[in-house]
């Protein structure tokens, strides 16, 4: 059994246990992706996925996020049971309680960064109005320093500034955890820098974030540090934080 798992008398804000991922191949054949994961993360911490190519933290992610149900164990998040929840439960769960920030920064580009900030708005039950949701995304912008650029238009925006506006849209309904999947891997090594210091800065602000990268460099930013290979975590390290890039 694979196992990095804290050690507090909280109740961990995600749990996995015994998880098992395998896909299809033909009628019959199964290729196992992940197996046996056991992870524990609380509230607050600041966690770094990593391995090779085909280790499985892709998968891990997408279960983690509920993009995808596990084959076999169990996903607890914020103490309910989700990996085997409907696709409608789960939808709701990611609108809720979970932010996302992609590569590739998948913003409207005939769309200003507010509006793209406020979409997911749109999918909530808070009822806000109008004012309100414009607001709470000029906040966002402000808080990510891009004040003076709430109305440019994704192509107006440099790569780092449109990862920020994918930052504040990730947050605009205030989810305890947000998921940064290659969040450098279409920027340059000084706008990296940048961007990285940002998810430093959204960490001391109390956030949760679990960083999936390739990049050693770019993990060592996190305070944890999980690694996979072949499917298994091969190893989970807590460490200072250093600036690799």
């Amino acid at each position: 059994m694979n196992s990095t798992e804290t050690t507090t008398n909280d109740v961990p804000l995600i749990r996995l246990e015994h998880i098992d991922k395998a896909y299809r191949l033909g009628s019959e054949l199964q290729v196992p992706v992940l197996k046996d994961i056991n992870l524990e993360i609380r509230s607050g911490e600041y966690v770094a996925l990593t391995g090779a190519s085909g280790s499985g933290k892709s998968t891990l992610m997408n279960i983690l996020g509920c993009l995808d149900r596990p084959t076999g164990g169990k996903y607890f998040l914020d103490g309910t049971e989700v990996g085997s929840a409907s696709n409608d439960v789960r939808a709701l769960i990611r609108n809720r309680k979970i932010g996302f920030v992609f590569q590739s920064f998948n913003l409207l580009p005939r769309t200003t960064a507010l509006d793209n900030v406020i979409m997911p708005l749109q999918y909530t039950n808070e009822s806000l109005s109008a004012k309100e949701a414009k607001k709470r995304g000029e906040e966002m912008l402000c808080r990510v320093g891009l004040a003076e650029r709430m109305h440019h238009h994704p192509s107006q925006l440099s790569g780092g500034q449109q990862q920020r506006v994918a930052i504040a849209r990730a947050l605009i309904n205030h989810p305890p955890v947000l998921f940064a999947d290659e969040p450098t891997g279409n920027l340059d090594s000084k706008t990296s820098v940048d961007v990285m210091k940002m998810f430093d800065e959204l960490h001391t602000q109390g956030i949760t974030i679990i960083l999936v990268t390739h990049s050693f460099e770019v993990a060592h930013y996190a305070k944890r540090i999980i690694q996979l290979k072949d499917g298994e975590i091969v190893s989970g390290v807590y460490g200072e934080q250093e600036s690799a890039l």
